[in-house]
Parts: C-alpha cells; sequence; structure tokens
C-alpha cells in the first residue's frame, strides 16, 4: 500500500461546492481507498491504496464527487513522498522559524519547467520570493498571502495549468498526517 495526497480545488469556499469531511471521508472509502483521512474543510485527503496511476485515481475522485455531491471539483493527487521532498527542501522556509503562516505552496497540476518558471516576470512586492520544487511554487509572503500579487490566479493565468494552494501549516500537517503509522 502506497500513501497519497488528494488535494481538492474549490471546495467549501464561501458557501459553494459544499463537502462535509464525514462525508467525502466515507465516499472515498466506497471507492476502495484505505485509512483516509481528511484535514481540515478546505479539500485536503490522505489515503492509502494500492500503487497506482495517480491520473487516474484523480479521475476516480472527481467522478465520485460528481455523482455524489454534485460538484465539478478538479482533484491533485501525489505520493506523500513527493509531498515530503517539497516541505523538505523548501529553500524559502527557515525551519523552526515559527513563521509558517508567511509561507505558502502552490501546486500545479501539471508540472513546469524551471526554464518556463525562471522566465516568468513575477509580481513580487519587496521581500516576496517564489521557489519551484517539482511541480509545486513555494511561496514566501511576509505582508501575508491575502496581499500579494503571487497568488493562484496569477499562476493559472500566466503557467495555463490549473493550481491549489495551501499555507506552509497545512503542508506540514499533511506531511506529518501522511507519514504517521496507520491507524
Amino acid at each position: 500500500m502506497t500513501s497519497y495526497l488528494a488535494l481538492l480545488r474549490g471546495i467549501n469556499v464561501s458557501g459553494r461546492n459544499s463537502i462535509p469531511m464525514p462525508a467525502l471521508r466515507d465516499s472515498l472509502l466506497q471507492l476502495g481507498l484505505r485509512n483516509v483521512q481528511t484535514y481540515l474543510q478546505s479539500g485536503n485527503v490522505v489515503f492509502r491504496t494500492a500503487k497506482a496511476n495517480e491520473a487516474t485515481l484523480s479521475a476516480k475522485i472527481e467522478a465520485t464527487i460528481a455523482e455524489d455531491f454534485g460538484h465539478e471539483v478538479p482533484v491533485l493527487v501525489m505520493p506523500m513522498k513527493d509531498l515530503s521532498q517539497i516541505a523538505n527542501s523548501n529553500p524559502l522556509w527557515p525551519k523552526g522559524s515559527g513563521e509558517e503562516s508567511l509561507f505558502h505552496c502552490t501546486f500545479l497540476f501539471q508540472p513546469i519547467s524551471p526554464d518556463v518558471f525562471r522566465s516568468l516576470n513575477l509580481p513580487a512586492a519587496a521581500g516576496e520570493r517564489a521557489a519551484l520544487i517539482g511541480a509545486a511554487i513555494l511561496l514566501h509572503c511576509p505582508r501575508g498571502y491575502g496581499k500579494t500579487k503571487l497568488n493562484n490566479n496569477f499562476f493559472e493565468r500566466v503557467l495555463g495549468v490549473a493550481a491549489t494552494t495551501r499555507n506552509w501549516r497545512t503542508v506540514l500537517a499533511l506531511q506529518a498526517l501522511g507519514t504517521a503509522p496507520c491507524q
């Protein structure tokens, strides 16, 4: 069995695409996934299953959500080892600094090349930084994510790739949840 992370884009936001987490867990268990755990209400799911293709898992979860809840929700699935690589190699975050709220991770639904990332004209404010690790853009937003132009909409628009963003505290919590021994 392999541990995976599923990130659902745009659920439980401003009353739209409402999906109760207990019902989502039940739906995914019915799909055959094991040890299904959710984190917060924003569409973070950790689960185990036999090693599988991430795109196939995404499609199955999207179809299950559409059938069970009536919502078309993009779902990004990645092995937990990929999330751990991102969490453990963030060049922007000074580990142990206690400033997790100033760091974010924008997960791209399709990878981009480092050359494409380097060619971006980032509208970064003073002190803001961004780095590409795999298919994730790591952000340091010292004035807060709500004030930055380096947001999810910016990256989707300039890269032409769907994305979903999580704060660094959530990334670290998901890593811990996904690497904990099964219950």
